[in-house]
């Protein structure tokens, strides 16, 4: 009996010796009338929200697998890493691990702690995230018990967020959508292979517009049913964040990660980068595979890095190229260069600009910055051109793309293998899963052509899309084109032109512009330059007040 009581009270020393473990904090769903109320007369008739919190997920459940660490990193650490870790780029982060500052495991749990501090709070959640990588930690501790003495890459260890529509095990990839909840991928996407072959932790998945915004008409940039409606980290409720890569912009901008890839068709990258502050590159098509990415269209899609810097922008790009035989369009390129972006210069590099963007004051001052620099710049009309066909072009794609990719690459267990499977599954309760509609989806069943029969005039609006730069270089011997966020977007699209958005300052009433930079075919390098070189004539990006 004595030996009991002695086992008895040493086991309760035990547990009194034991760290406690103070519970999460838990979100609570609130009703958001007073909120959709607020917004029924804003002056952007999309920003008239009919729905702010998701309906179908628990945002507490994606801390689950982190409770043990959250609990046990406080506020007082947050701040005590902030130095080392917010607004730094990838070298210094590098940097400052190499130096005993920081672990790969600290700068992962320096992110989550941000995104549940932040995501938890009413006044500041932003519905960023979709998901989190349960083994992201573990993976961290990891690359710190494996550093090598010389890093092969600089993104080894460095925490990236992906859109969700790039498959990413053992996460879903949903595009936002409730059809889409279950779709437990078997393997990753070629690019997100590419990321974790460089030593990447992929640290969770970001909300979208719901389909890429290729889903319902007139409806909110940045809403999904799965995420919620993703909300400006410079204007809750106020600002559009952009879209269809609104997650990525909004989570870079609030730093929740290193950076983030975003995809486009049209607009995807160049708008929520222009909308938050953050650099966004648009490559050209088949640069970077697209196996395993959900599509639009075939002809058009491409994956991007979505960064706080140019260089953080370049050595994503680094990382995300290769050549995938399982994509029609990829091809086999240089490498991206990143190691001397700092001594890059616009002195003689002849910009054309359409003279109706002058107009914008803030573009007005960077022109002015970048002659001063001794760049050339020419004003210019831009000729008139034909692009009715655009639209339609997307209606063929996705009609015949996204079947293959759910017959490929989805789970096999889904239980859809068309546009009209997913508008059959939204119709059995539509204010759930379509609040706003299915009226593009409902558009594409009823085309009827197929992208056989479409090529011809794919191949004239491509055409079409390249006279439109081609005609304004060859009369100015341009190197590059400058543009406003996604202002020319369709055009580089279709034309198959990359885009570089770069931070250049805030409207009066605080809006984040970019000034976009397009150039030919493959001409990344160069636009990473051009970027380089107008981000050091005076830093435009500041940290969201609320997120500093």
């Amino acid at each position: 009996m004595r030996f009991c009581f002695l086992f008895l009270f040493l086991e309760i020393v035990f547990i009194a010796c034991e760290p406690s473990i103070a519970p999460l904090n838990q979100w609570e769903s609130y009703d958001e009338t007073e909120e959709l109320n607020a917004n029924s007369e804003h002056s952007i008739a999309r920003m008239r929200y009919k729905r702010i919190q998701s309906k179908h997920t628990d945002r507490n459940e994606l801390f689950i697998p982190f409770e043990k660490a959250l609990s046990s990193f406080t506020q007082k650490d947050h701040e005590a890493l902030k130095p080392y870790i917010l607004e730094q780029n990838i070298p210094t982060l590098q940097k400052n691990i190499q130096e005993g500052y920081l672990t790969y495991e600290k700068l992962t749990l320096f992110y989550l702690y941000r995104i549940y501090h932040y995501e938890l709070q009413r006044d500041t959640y932003l519905n960023a995230i979709i998901s989190l990588n349960p083994n992201v930690l573990e993976q961290a501790r990891l690359c710190d018990q494996e550093r090598p003495k010389k890093l092969a890459h600089p993104l080894y260890g460095m925490p990236i967020l992906l859109k969700d529509n790039i498959d990413a095990v053992p996460m879903a990839t949903t595009a936002g959508a409730a059809a889409l909840a279950q779709n437990y991928p078997s393997q990753d996407a070629f690019i997100t292979k590419q990321l974790k072959n460089k030593g990447a932790l992929i640290l969770g998945k970001v909300n979208l517009s719901e389909w890429a915004y290729y889903f319902c008409q007139g409806c909110p940039v940045g809403y999904s049913a799965l995420g919620g409606q993703t909300l400006n980290p410079y204007g809750r409720r106020k600002f559009e964040t952009g879209g269809s890569s609104s997650g990525s912009g909004v989570a870079v901008a609030a730093n929740y990660a290193v950076g983030a890839i975003g995809s486009e068709t049209s607009g995807s990258i160049l708008s929520p980068s222009g909308k938050n502050s953050v650099v966004g590159l648009k490559p050209t098509i088949g640069l970077l595979s697209r196996s395993g990415i959900v599509p639009i269209s075939s002809s058009l899609d491409t994956a991007g890095p979505m960064t706080k810097n140019v260089i953080d922008n370049a050595i994503l790009m680094n990382a995300l190229v290769g050549e995938d035989p399982q994509d029609a369009y990829s091809f086999k390129s240089t490498s991206i260069r990143f190691d001397h972006l700092d001594t890059v210069s616009l002195k003689g590099k002849r910009l054309g600009v359409n003279r109706k963007f002058e107009e914008d004051s803030l573009l007005q001052i960077a022109l002015r910055k970048m002659k001063l620099a001794g760049a050339i710049i020419i004003s210019f009309d831009p000729p008139e051109i034909d692009m009715d066909q655009f639209r339609r072009l997307l209606d063929v794609d996705m009609r015949a793309d996204l079947p293959k990719y759910l017959n490929t690459f989805a789970n096999s267990e889904l239980q859809f293998d068309s546009v009209k499977d997913i508008v059959a599954f939204n119709l059995k309760d539509s204010l759930l899963h379509a609040p706003y509609g299915q009226g593009i989806f409902n558009g594409i069943i009823k085309e009827t052509t197929s992208q056989a029969e479409f090529e011809q005039q794919k191949k004239l609006l491509m055409q079409t899309a390249s006279s439109y730069f081609q005609e304004v270089t060859e009369a100015h011997t341009l190197d590059a084109f400058i543009s406003i966020d996604n202002y020319s977007a369709r055009n580089a699209a279709a034309a198959h032109y990359p885009a570089l958005g770069v931070p250049m300052g805030y409207t009066l009433n605080g809006q984040p512009k970019n000034i976009t930079f397009i150039a030919p075919s493959k001409k990344e390098q160069l636009l990473l330059e051009l970027g380089a070189a107008f981000e050091r004539l005076g830093a435009s990006r500041k940290t969201p007040l609320l997120f500093q």
